[in-house]
């Protein structure tokens, strides 16, 4: 069964969560500060991480980005007290998988762990994918464009992978919504259009040909040239 870090102050929660996951099967470790959570993933790995953005000694979102800028690649699932769309997108950007808003159902808790872990494994990993002059390396999660290096965040460089491993295909808004985010949002949410925003302008903005084209009312399309059919502005499909 999997190996889990739980990154979480508030210990009555942590032992509530801990035993809950302990009788699910899975192997869990507990850490009650930023900075022990950071040393024990560090020298240790593990499938999921269920990290309190609230953490004391460093804050899950920053203890979020320096895994991602060290390169790990656990799954992220974060805690908060916090519900806007900025804070979960703040959440997201920083490297997060998941985002699950307290208080919160463990039968939740555990749904959402068991997709990610689904999604984690079915992942394309292998093979350089390319579109155009643009390229993305798993290896190495590496992106380039012609010569020009890309820097990505994790959502982010799960989006373009899978717009990029079905290049030429039109991929509805709902099935990137359930594919690259967890299956809790709803079609209708504003997540996807911002992520798209994000990726066009480090992909697209200032190239003669753009990679990433809107297909009003069907979804995106990536591919090197648009069809007849491309919505001709960058807004919602």
């Amino acid at each position: 069964m999997a190996k889990v870090l739980l990154a979480e102050d508030d210990g009555r929660i942590a032992q509530f969560i801990r035993r809950g996951l302990e009788a699910e099967g899975y192997v869990v470790d507990v850490a009650g500060d930023g900075r022990d959570a950071l040393a024990l993933a560090q020298n240790s790995e593990y499938a999921i991480i269920i990290l309190d953005r609230m953490l004391p000694g460093l804050d899950g979102l920053t203890l979020c980005q320096s895994l991602r800028k060290d390169g790990c690649a656990s799954l992220v699932l974060m805690l908060t007290a916090k519900d806007s769309l900025q804070d979960k997108l703040d959440g997201l950007n920083g490297g997060a998988d998941d985002y699950l808003t307290k208080p919160f159902a463990f039968d939740e808790l555990i749904a959402r762990m068991q997709a990610l872990l689904r999604r984690g494994h079915s992942s394309p990993a292998t093979g350089v994918l390319r579109v155009g002059d643009l390229v993305l390396n798993p290896a190495d999660r590496s992106v380039k464009r012609g010569q020009r290096q890309i820097v990505l965040t994790a959502k982010e460089y799960a989006l373009l992978s899978y717009l990029m491993s079905n290049a030429g295909q039109v991929i509805s808004r709902s099935r990137l919504l359930n594919n690259v985010w967890s299956y809790n949002f709803e079609p209708g949410t504003k997540i996807l259009d911002v992520y798209i925003r994000y990726l066009r302008k480090k992909i697209d903005d200032g190239e003669e040909h753009p990679l990433i084209h809107t297909m009003r009312g069907f979804g995106y399309r990536m591919a090197e040239e648009p069809p007849r059919t491309e919505a001709r502005d960058s807004g919602t499909p």
